[in-house]
């Protein structure tokens, strides 16, 4: 009699077992159909708080996951909330442990509060904590439990994991395609690299710090006599930058076919840059133009390098004009430089990723080496002053360029 009793009870026990195995399979099922789903965090969360505290009657829960080199307590429940800077010390203290361990005995008050330390780990690394306590199981269970909850545990931390790596991909994804859109914006503001007629000779270059910058220059002949052209830097990079300077170069080709003044062309694309942008950006530029009929070179410089004008052996740099554009609603002063014009004059427009370097040193490289270089080689054609310009500074500053770079030179007959 007391042989089938014993053989009852542990045909009821492993039916039991059976039974809680078939309901851990269940959950586990349940949540990973909400993972293939893309349930949200917060819906993840809470499924791991019914299983414990329902399923396994976990009383008390700390769930602390690695962000950004920190730890963030995600999931908590019973008893009284530590600060976590708190619980991820006292953790700490357990970093190398990889396997779920009692706690009773444990020196640290805090760890002591809780039953058990769940760690989870992928490789070297530890991915999250699980602080556990009011934990009541049986002896013949308990292995059972701590495992499934490690596993419980593991399986939402991964698809967080996921959810991040699949964010962050999606994120590198649309950077680069901005950049590529920026790019070919870009690529259509670039204009010619050299121009030649008998009255003027234009040659340009073009160095990008990175695959898109700021940066933008233009050379439009206006007339038979007259024609103009334009430097000008951007604050900031990306789509939002190269979109702005095709609005620009499509409102300088407007303005300037229509208005003869270089002041009220200044103005008005002051105006169209603050209604684009509210005053989050700003262009500095230099704007001229010329005149062969009477050799007069009018020029605006809004708050950008001065032009450097080589003529007859000597430097002049110009740097009349008015402040960046985009910044005020009404530009506080506009002043318009004159300039007359002999036949063999070099002028050297630039923008600010010229002078700025790496490692600069200034008894090296500063405006003043540039009039210098100006002033020795003045003579040659723009494309190879351009060039041995660069050449030059490659061999004098061993450092990058931590800005774009771009040369607009002209040589007036």
């Amino acid at each position: 009699m007391m042989q089938n009793i014993d053989e009852s009870s542990a045909e009821d026990e492993l039916i039991r077992l059976l039974l809680k195995r078939q309901t851990e399979l269940n959950a586990l099922l349940e949540v990973t159909q909400a993972i293939n789903k893309d349930t949200g965090t917060p819906i993840l969360i809470q499924m791991l708080q019914v299983i414990l505290k329902s399923y396994l009657q976990v009383g008390m829960l700390r769930f602390l996951i690695e962000k950004d080199g920190s730890y963030i307590l995600i999931s908590k429940y019973g008893g009284d909330i530590e600060a976590v800077s708190i619980l991820h010390k006292a953790c700490l203290k357990l970093k190398k442990i990889k396997s779920p361990i009692p706690l009773a005995d444990h020196e640290d008050k805090l760890l002591k509060k809780y039953d058990y330390f769940i760690p989870i780990y992928h490789k070297k690394k530890a991915l999250a904590f699980a602080l556990i306590g009011d934990f009541n199981t049986s002896a013949e269970l308990l292995n059972n439990d701590l495992n499934f909850i490690q596993t419980v545990v593991n399986v939402i931390v991964v698809a967080l994991e996921n959810k991040k790596l699949f964010r962050e991909r999606l994120q590198s994804e649309r950077f680069q395609r901005e950049m590529e859109l920026a790019v070919e914006v870009q690529n259509m503001l670039i204009p010619l690299k050299v121009y030649k007629d008998a009255n003027v000779e234009v040659g340009a270059k073009y160095i990008p710090h990175q695959n898109i910058g700021g940066d933008y220059f233009d050379f439009i002949r206006l007339n038979d006599h007259e024609f103009l052209w334009c430097i000008a830097d951007v604050s900031g990079k990306g789509i939002s930058a190269a979109l702005l300077m095709a609005n620009f170069q499509a409102s300088l080709h407007a303005w300037s076919a229509v208005e003869d003044d270089l002041t009220n062309v200044i103005d008005r694309l002051n105006k169209i840059v603050i209604n684009n942008t509210k005053g989050e950006r700003f262009i500095t530029l230099f704007l001229a133009k010329y005149n062969e009929k009477t050799r007069k070179l009018n020029y605006i410089n809004a708050g950008h390098n001065a032009t450097v004008l080589y003529s007859k052996g000597e430097i002049t740099t110009l740097k009349l004009g008015t402040t960046m554009i985009g910044v005020f609603d009404e530009l506080p002063f506009i002043t318009q430089g004159e300039v007359d014009i002999e036949p063999g004059s070099l002028i050297v427009n630039y923008t600010d990723g010229l002078m700025d370097h790496e490692h600069h040193v200034s008894k090296k490289w500063d405006e003043e080496s540039l009039l210098d270089f100006v002033k020795k080689h003045g003579d040659l054609n723009p494309e190879k002053f351009n060039q041995l310009l660069m050449d030059h500074i490659n061999l004098v500053i061993k450092g990058k360029p931590i800005d774009d770079i771009t040369l607009l030179t002209l040589r007036i007959f």
